[in-house]
């Protein structure tokens, strides 16, 4: 699995014009299941969402979890994390999974979040045509990927 990580001050996620999710403070989260991946790569990518220190402690050093400041998430499914442009100018999207596996996975990343003490987490639909908008905080953003292969 693979996800894209922002530290945000607020986001959101519309579709069709109508608000279905918003957040404060916290992490606005891309998140895509690839061919092979399994609910271990799940597991070990909301462990170090969920725990990875990106906010700043007393002292202005990036020390605290998402989880030690009581931050919120935007959970978006983004297959396109999977998209290979290496070839061409059109991205392959083969690595991804299928999508009615890929919504278990992602749906199982929110839940698992929730479960770690995330108190609130927002969503987005999966498979539809969102617009998503946010303020990203410092900026801060990281790329991770179970297969840790980047």
């Amino acid at each position: 699995m693979r996800a894209v990580i922002q530290r945000v001050l607020e986001a959101s996620v519309r579709v069709d014009g109508e608000l279905l999710g918003e957040i404060g403070a916290g992490l606005m989260v891309l998140i895509a299941a690839g061919e092979g991946d399994t609910e271990a790569d799940c597991k070990l990518l909301v462990d170090k969402i969920v725990n990875l220190r990106i906010f700043s402690d007393d002292n202005g050093k990036m020390n605290l979890s998402c989880l030690d400041v009581g931050g919120e998430i935007l959970g978006i499914s983004q297959f396109t994390l999977f998209g290979d442009a290496r070839k061409g100018r059109r991205p392959s999207f083969m690595a991804a999974m299928e999508p009615v596996a890929a919504e278990k996975l992602y749906l199982g990343a929110l839940e698992r979040m929730r479960e770690a003490g995330i108190g609130k987490i927002a969503m987005g639909r999966f498979g539809a045509d969102m617009q998503v908008a946010l303020v990203n905080d410092g900026p801060v953003t990281i790329l991770l990927d179970s297969k840790k292969t980047f």
